[in-house]
């Protein structure tokens, strides 16, 4: 829904405008440098992301922006103010799935440059450090870790993920590719922090949206509540037995195949059921494969591996789901003679967005006529990161068809100029002490 404040925030007068132009042009950029045979492909720590790593930082010096780069990779572009107490930051990540798209994550970096921008070219000193920060290896889906770059820069990643965690593709340990790309995996396995918290006086993440939820409301931008946290199971099996398909009743046969269908029936019920109580959540089954050597037509399937995927913005909802996937799999081995090994779990935590800024970002929207929605997110983000270190932390969100890690993605530049428009206003309101 539309959030309606009865008072919008005291804007400055004669607001400086974002360099729209320049941000068009960097996608623009980046779209020829770092496209394939379709889509786009940045491989974190790969060449891709080192591509767009380098566009940014040249124009940020171009700016006249301080330039830094931390042990994990993450690039920090300073644009300096008035005051030199705690900065705000403005950044999302460059890095992209195989084969997606030219703006998830890049609009993040490229609305706080065009924001810097605008004020360059206005004259304007912001009255904090303005920080733009470029994260590394957001996605998950090469390294199979969650959030490595920003985790990195809090001194969260494990030595064991630094060692032990492997490039998708290459098989290069993630230490190895971080000191390639000129980083330095000594400190991140020692946990040394990159960045201090209190030093920050806040987060701004600007993404596109990953689903429809804004183009079917006819919104241009959304305002996120939470960030939803995950269980999941990247590589579950069901072990039962092949069996000829004609020759074999149903009352012996033990089907995995079937079994796999039942568990994603009983797990999608518990998630009809649990909305209607008003929990948020999403239940996902993205892959179900049989093995080509030795499934067929005409077998009974003795083998199905899958993934499950169980996101909410609460962890009460989150141990529900736990409850019903236990209970789903024990009444589905015994019904179908099947026996499911989950693997190992991966998770995410649940990360809410604070208060005092969705409402100022509301507030500057309804101000400038934008009309934002208030919504949560579905996907993952580096926002959830910095708002676990109890950074204040906020997200904008930027209407987009077609969805999302896919090359189709469709985001109207017009629609990036109004949530940079609402960063530019946010970014020059003094920020409040931090407690």
């Amino acid at each position: 829904m539309t959030l309606a404040l009865s008072a919008a925030p005291d804007l400055p007068c004669g607001d400086p405008q974002p360099d729209i132009a320049l941000a068009a042009r960097l996608f623009t950029e980046l779209r020829l440098r770092t496209g394939v045979a379709r889509g786009i492909t940045r491989a974190s720590y790969g060449l891709g992301e080192q591509i767009a790593h380098d566009i940014v930082r040249r124009e940020a010096r171009k700016l006249g922006m301080d330039c830094r780069i931390d042990a994990g990779c993450n690039l920090y572009m300073t644009l300096r103010g008035a005051g030199r107490g705690p900065a705000v930051m403005v950044g999302s990540h460059l890095d992209s799935v195989p084969m997606g798209g030219n703006f998830d994550g890049a609009a993040g970096v490229l609305a706080g440059l065009a924001v810097a921008a605008g004020y360059r070219a206005a004259g304007v000193v912001p009255p904090q450090d303005l920080t733009v920060v470029a994260i590394r290896a957001e996605e998950s889906t090469w390294f199979s870790a969650s959030y490595i770059g920003s985790r990195a820069a809090f001194g969260r990643l494990a030595a064991a993920e630094v060692d032990g965690v492997l490039r998708a593709g290459d098989r290069v340990a993630l230490g190895v590719a971080i000191d390639a790309a000129g980083g330095d995996s000594a400190q991140l396995r020692a946990g040394v922090p990159q960045i201090d918290p209190a030093q920050v006086a806040c987060f701004l993440e600007p993404h596109i949206e990953q689903g429809p939820v804004l183009v079917a409301r006819d919104r241009p931008v959304g305002i996120v509540t939470g960030i939803r946290g995950s269980f999941r199971y990247r590589q579950a099996a069901c072990l039962g037995a092949y069996a000829h398909s004609g020759a074999t009743p149903r009352e012996v046969r033990q089907d995995a195949a079937m079994a796999v269908a039942r568990l994603a029936v009983r797990l999608d019920d518990a998630w009809e059921r649990l909305a209607a109580q008003g929990h948020d959540m999403t239940v996902t089954f993205g892959q179900m494969t049989t093995d080509p050597n030795e499934a067929a037509f005409s077998k009974v399937a003795g083998r199905v591996d899958f993934s499950v995927d169980i996101r909410s913005q609460s962890h009460a909802t989150l141990d529900l789901m736990r409850a019903e996937l236990r209970q789903a799999v024990a009444e589905v081995e015994q019904r179908y003679r099947v026996r499911f090994d989950l693997g190992r779990e991966t998770t995410s935590e649940p990360a809410l967005m604070d208060r005092q800024i969705i409402a100022d970002l509301a507030g500057i929207a309804q101000a400038q006529g934008a009309g934002a929605d208030v919504m949560p997110c579905g996907a993952g983000h580096d926002a959830a990161v910095f708002a676990q270190m109890e950074v204040p932390t906020g997200m904008i969100f930027i209407r987009n068809r077609n969805g999302s890690h896919n090359p189709d993605e469709a985001m109207e530049i017009e629609d990036f100029a109004a949530a940079a428009r609402i960063l530019s206003a946010f970014c020059l309101q003094e920020m409040p002490p931090r407690a």
